[in-house]
């Protein structure tokens, strides 16, 4: 593993690596925090799963999220959306190729060389993040934004346990339903081919359900908004009485002015839930 830049943040450490990664074949960057805490010892964990066209570095640099995480002593792991490379392919779409691996593992050309980024995240990460950095494997949540969001809440439910918590800001939530999303996985994983249940938040919630609390926040002045479908998670929630809080924060967007603006709110969230 390669360190490429490690800088000292509220007291502790944010660093960006690179590595070799076998599940993507080529080599994949990742952000993490660390909290002065981890100086002593193994620290809770909280991963964010970034949108469309971001790299580690969106979340990373305009989130605000190392404030919060350092006052509860919490890491922070930033993971790319997707494999990179000048022999990955790509496509000239913004949610399809790199920049928007849909944390899916693709079986389709050209995608399926290099395009695992569910067992990136899911398996191989993991590996590479609690046997080099003072984590604790027991104490880990989840969250993310807009197509991370939906990786977020799909890759908890599939993990029963592994997570405490789960957050989303503006989550893709019903791709099954969604044509905008639905055309990009269906790319990966071909037509008639998707399991549904496992990548398609509301689907997995009725099915799976989720051992743990989940937070939602969705801005009502979102761009995108009808493909996200929000109202679908709402009532797969309120079907399923799955422990949630679900928040339509009136005259926010999709940007990360929006993300920024809550997470305090979800990093307190899971520190209850890692801390309990």
């Amino acid at each position: 593993m390669e360190t490429l830049s490690e800088n000292r943040c509220f007291g502790g450490k944010q660093g960006v690596y690179r590595h070799a990664s076998e599940a993507c074949r080529c080599d994949m960057t990742f952000g993490l925090f660390l909290p002065e805490e981890a100086e002593d010892g193994p620290v809770p964990v909280l991963w964010y799963l970034s949108g469309l066209t971001c790299t580690h570095e969106n979340a990373m640099v305009k989130a605000g999220a190392q404030q919060w995480a350092a006052e509860h002593g919490i890491a922070l792991v930033f993971p790319d959306t997707s494999p990179r490379g000048a022999d990955v392919a790509d496509h000239e779409m913004y949610n399809l190729g790199q920049g928007a691996g849909f944390y899916v593992n693709a079986t389709e050309a050209p995608w399926a060389a290099n395009f695992r980024m569910w067992d990136y995240i899911a398996e191989e990460l993991p590996r590479v993040l609690f046997n080099g950095f003072a984590l604790d494997e027991e104490r880990q949540a989840i969250s993310g934004h807009s197509m991370g969001g939906h990786g977020a809440l799909t890759i908890a439910m599939a993990y029963p346990g592994r997570f405490a918590s789960v957050s989303a800001f503006a989550p893709i939530t019903h791709p099954s339903q969604s044509d905008w999303a639905r055309k990009p996985i269906h790319a990966y994983l071909g037509e008639g081919n998707v399991d549904w249940v496992r990548h398609d938040a509301c689907l997995s919630l009725r099915e799976n359900g989720f051992n743990g609390p989940m937070l939602i926040d969705q801005g009502t002045c979102d761009q995108f908004i009808d493909s996200l479908m929000p109202e679908a998670l709402a009532a797969a929630i309120t079907e399923t009485r799955h422990p949630a809080i679900f928040r339509m924060q009136g005259g926010y967007d999709h940007s990360y002015f929006f993300v920024s603006t809550f997470m305090e709110d979800h990093v307190a969230f899971h520190a209850e839930a890692l801390y309990r």
